[in-house]
C-alpha cells in the first residue's frame, strides 16, 4: 500500500527523522489557512499523487508569497498530472502540500528496501540525488552504493557508517545522517514497510541533513497489525478494479494488455502470462482467484476483467487441487447469466472434478473454446482475437 509524500513525513517524523515543516489541504482556503503558520521565505507547493516525477510534470512549485500561493494551488487542484508513472491517462490531483523552502547545498539519493534474494534489509545510497535511480544505474554505476543489512533489532554504527560513505560528510552532518539510517531502519522494520525511499535527501547550507521527499510503500499483507497506517489509504488514487477485487480478497493486478487472465496460483498465473506473450499477445492482468475460491468469487473475478475495456479475450487457467473445477466452472456460468460475455473465452481445466466442470461449462449454452493444455490455451486465445 502506498502513501503520499504528506503522511510519509509525518511518519518519519515520529521515528526521529528530520523533515521541512509542511501542511495538506484538500482545498484552497483549506490550505492557504494553514500556511499561515509557516515560518519561511518561500513556500513549496507539492501536488500529493502517488507517483513519481511531479516536478517534470510541473507538481511542483516555489512561490514568493501566499498571492502567489493562492494563485498556483487554484491551477493545481483538480488538474491531471501526467508522469512517467502515471501513463498517459494522468493522475487527477485532489490533494496539496506545501511545506518551508530549504537552502539546499547538496542532493542525495537514499532508500531501504526488502531484499527477497538474501533475506536481508537493502539500503541504496548515492551521491547523486534528485534524479531517477533507474537513470542513475545506467549511466553511473559506480555512483550507486548497495548495503545488505541483517534483520536485527537495531542497526549499528559500522552499518549506518557503510551507507552514508558514499556521501563524504564530515561532522554533524555525519552524525545526523548516522541518526537517520537509524530512524529509517527502526521505522522500516516497526511498520512492515516494502521501501522507504528519500530522493532527495539533503545537505542544507546550514549542514543540516533532511529529507526532502519521501515516498513509502508498505507490505498489504502486514496492514492488519497497523490499524493507523491503513487508515491513510487513498482509493481516489487506486485502480477501481483493484479496490473491486481487494473487497473478494482477489489478487489483481491490471496491465496494458488485451487478453485477460483467471487463474488459481500465482505461480500459475505468472506462467499464463509468460505463455501469452510468448505467442505474441499481451496479458490485461494478473489475477489469482486462489486455492479455495467459491463460485461467488470466480464470477466477481470474471466481472472485473470485464469491466476492463481493453479486454478482447479471456483465458481460464485452472489446475484444480483445493480449488476444484467444478466450482469453478459454476461461477463462470453464473457470471454469464448476470454480464453480457462478447469477448472470446478459451478454458483450461485440469485436476480436481475437471471432467464435472468440462460438463457444466458444455451444458451452460456459452460460446466458449476447450483447450487440452496451457501451450493449446495460449494458442487458441491468440489466434481467435486476432
Amino acid at each position: 500500500m502506498n502513501i503520499h509524500e504528506h503522511q510519509a513525513k509525518q511518519i518519519l517524523k515520529k521515528f526521529g527523522a528530520v523533515v521541512p515543516e509542511g501542511v495538506f489541504g484538500f482545498t484552497v482556503e483549506e490550505l492557504l489557512e494553514k500556511c499561515k503558520s509557516l515560518k519561511t521565505d518561500k513556500y513549496v507547493l507539492k501536488a500529493q499523487i502517488h507517483a513519481g516525477g511531479r516536478g517534470k510534470a510541473g507538481g511542483v512549485k516555489i512561490l514568493d508569497n501566499l498571492n502567489e500561493l493562492e494563485k498556483s494551488a487554484k491551477e493545481l487542484l483538480g488538474k491531471k498530472l501526467i508522469t512517467h508513472q502515471t501513463g498517459p491517462e494522468g493522475r487527477e490531483v485532489k490533494r496539496l502540500y506545501v511545506e518551508v523552502s530549504s537552502n539546499i547545498e547538496k542532493e542525495f539519493y537514499l532508500s531501504c528496501l526488502v531484499d527477497r534474494a538474501t533475506s536481508k534489509i537493502a539500503f541504496i545510497s548515492s551521491d547523486q540525488g534528485g534524479m531517477d535511480i533507474e537513470e542513475v544505474a545506467i549511466k553511473s554505476p559506480s555512483k550507486i552504493l548497495t548495503t545488505k543489512i541483517e534483520l536485527n533489532e537495531e542497526i549499528s554504527n559500522e552499518e549506518c557508517e557503510k551507507i552514508i560513505r558514499i556521501f563524504n560528510l564530515e561532522g554533524s552532518s555525519k552524525y545526523e545522517a548516522i541518526s537517520l539510517i537509524k530512524s529509517i531502519y527502526n521505522m522500516f522494520v516497526k511498520t512492515d514497510a516494502n521501501m522507504v525511499e528519500i530522493n532527495p535527501l539533503i545537505l542544507t547550507k546550514e549542514k543540516k541533513i533532511i529529507c526532502l521527499d519521501a515516498k513509502v510503500n508498505f507490505d498489504s499483507n502486514a496492514l492488519f497489525r497497523h490499524p493507523e497506517i491503513l487508515e491513510l489509504r487513498d482509493l481516489n488514487e487506486e485502480d477501481p478494479a483493484e479496490i473491486e477485487a481487494s473487497k473478494y480478497d482477489l489478487a489483481y493486478i491490471k496491465l496494458d494488455g488485451s487478453i485477460g487472465c483467471m487463474v488459481n496460483g500465482a505461480g500459475l498465473a505468472m506462467a499464463t502470462m509468460d505463455i501469452i506473450k510468448q505467442y505474441g499477445e499481451e496479458p490485461a492482468n494478473f489475477l489469482d482467484v486462489g486455492g479455495g475460491a467459491s463460485k461467488e468469487k470466480v464470477a466477481a473475478a470474471l466481472k472485473i476483467i470485464l469491466s476492463d475495456k481493453n479486454v478482447k479475450g479471456i483465458l481460464i487457467n485452472i489446475f484444480g487441487g483445493i480449488m476444484r473445477c467444478d466450482v469453478l466452472a459454476q461461477g463462470v456460468v453464473d457470471a454469464a447469466k448476470e454480464i453480457n460475455i462478447s469477448v472470446p473465452l478459451v478454458v483450461r481445466l485440469a485436476g480436481t472434478n475437471f471432467k464435472e466442470g468440462k460438463e457444466i461449462l458444455d451444458n451452460s449454452g456459452l460460446k466458449l473454446i476447450s483447450a487440452e493444455n496451457l501451450d493449446d490455451a495460449a494458442k487458441k486465445i491468440v489466434k481467435v482475437i486476432k
